[in-house]
């Protein structure tokens, strides 16, 4: 017997005992731990759990996550629509219509069905990326009635809310090292923090933003990441509905200025994000505590694609998002290369492989 009841797990903490699901934002507000699941285009799930535990991400169990062939990845952009894409950002870059975007591929790969050993589940998924792809907003959400099945190893903080504080943490910059980082890296960085700084000042008190920290290194698992702090101060009348209204979707997975970079993205991308870029992660409305990541490094379940072909095996797919901020100084091969850094150890993790392989996506 697998059990697919709601949960909800981040870091050392459990949620059981589903009470509510609603679209409501004004609702984390209210009273009670949620649950929250903000789909880049703009889909909002919060549920809130009655019974909240400290408790660890279990072991792995042998047997307990069925994921796809390493060899059975797609993606919603080959390789060579993703360089034409970048080269088309570039010349809306050079028209002056955008100074970044940032452009992205959903991978899809089907599941093994009940037949071959039961329905997956995200959780179990979550104690493999525990293992092996560390990240310090890890999570998962299972609500399998409400089409919500996330798993994420995201490294990148969204919404931090502290009482009134608001703290956001936007990464640009992507290398293996420290050496691959380049100077287009930086630049990017420092352009999305003024986008950070813009959305916040548009909800936060007059004079709060700040910025305390610019560009710092930070290691994670296979690769490192440029990552800034911006903070901000909510005034009274505002919370997380007017905070979520003011700076979704994330700047750092959208581009500058944010509503140049949105029409890019829909003329450029085929498929819809999903959880991909959206935001993932808690608020307790009793304590007025909360932390949002950016749903990237992410995983989701869709029980009901409609991009199946006609000749494949319907049923279930397990979808993952990369992408990377394309700016004047991009190379096409470069940032198609930054998107496979990004997915190659996740998707051998989801894969069961020991090892990330080059040809692993096709």
């Amino acid at each position: 017997m697998y059990d697919l009841s709601p949960l909800a797990r981040f870091g050392g903490l459990l949620a059981t005992d589903l009470r509510d699901v609603t679209s409501d934002p004004a609702a984390l507000d209210s009273a009670g731990f949620w649950a929250v699941v903000a789909d880049f285009e703009g889909r909002l799930t919060c549920a809130r759990f009655g019974d909240v535990r400290a408790a660890p991400v279990p072991e792995p169990m042998p047997g307990a996550w069925r994921g796809p062939a390493s060899g059975d990845w797609t993606s919603s952009l080959d390789r060579a629509a993703y360089l034409s894409g970048v080269r088309r950002i570039r010349r809306h870059i050079a028209a002056g219509e955008v100074y970044q975007a940032n452009l992205c591929r959903v991978l899809s790969a089907p599941l093994p069905t009940a037949a071959c050993g039961g329905p997956a589940d995200v959780d179990a998924l979550t104690a493999l990326l525990a293992r092996g792809n560390p990240a310090p907003y890890a999570g998962t959400v299972r609500l399998p009635a409400h089409g919500v099945e996330v798993a994420t190893a995201s490294p990148e903080l969204f919404l931090r809310r502290t009482g009134r504080v608001i703290e956001s943490g936007p990464i640009k910059g992507t290398g293996r090292v420290v050496a691959d980082l380049r100077e287009k890296d930086y630049a990017e960085n420092v352009m999305i923090v003024d986008l950070v700084r813009n959305d916040l000042g548009r909800v936060c008190a007059t004079g709060s933003v700040s910025v305390p920290a610019l560009c710092a290194v930070e290691p994670h698992p296979g690769l490192v990441h440029l990552v800034s702090t911006v903070r901000g101060e909510l005034p009274a009348d505002a919370g997380w509905a007017q905070l979520l209204a003011a700076t979704f979707p994330p700047g750092s997975v959208t581009g500058a200025p944010k509503s140049s970079a949105l029409r890019i993205i829909d003329a450029l991308e085929t498929a819809p994000r999903g959880p991909y870029c959206g935001g993932v992660g808690w608020v307790d409305a009793d304590r007025g505590t909360g932390e949002l990541a950016v749903g990237i490094r992410t995983f989701w379940v869709d029980r009901t694609p409609k991009d199946t072909l006609p000749t494949a095996p319907h049923g279930p797919l397990l979808r993952f998002g990369t992408g990377a901020g394309i700016t004047w100084g991009s190379d096409p091969e470069q940032e198609w290369r930054e998107t496979e850094l990004k997915a190659s150890r996740l998707l051998a993790v989801a894969s069961g492989a020991q090892q990330a392989t080059g040809g692993a996506i096709r």
